[in-house]
């Protein structure tokens, strides 16, 4: 097992904390797992991003822990996570989690045919 370490690179609100630890719990999981966040890919609305609970770190895995929840992020996907916050809302824009990321890009306009893929 990978040992945590505190980081500033990427955080948990905690509130995205709370709705973690209350999914752990709903699911009966131990404190082995951890939320993996990572890209999933990139769209004209910026980075598309994917969560999970999993309890198995590679070697090339980052762990961090935060607000008392470890995070795992694969070696490539942090170099555009550096520096996110992962939020939980539930107001007016919906319910569910909310990354803010400064490393995202400006959205372009698929119409004008600028989307480089």
């Amino acid at each position: 097992m990978i040992s945590p370490v505190e980081t500033h690179s990427v955080q948990l609100t905690p509130a995205a904390a709370a709705v973690v630890r209350q999914l752990l719990a709903e699911r009966n999981l131990d404190e082995s797992y951890a939320l993996r966040l990572y890209i999933a890919g990139r769209t004209c609305s910026g980075w598309q991003y994917g969560m999970a609970l999993d309890n198995h770190p590679t070697e090339t895995d980052l762990v961090f822990e935060c607000e008392g929840v470890k995070l795992l992020v694969d070696d490539q996907s942090i170099e555009y996570l550096n520096g996110a916050t992962v939020d939980f809302i539930d107001d007016e824009r919906g319910k569910g989690f909310l990354v803010d990321n400064p490393n995202s890009l400006p959205a372009c306009s698929c119409e004008s045919g600028s989307c480089g893929g």
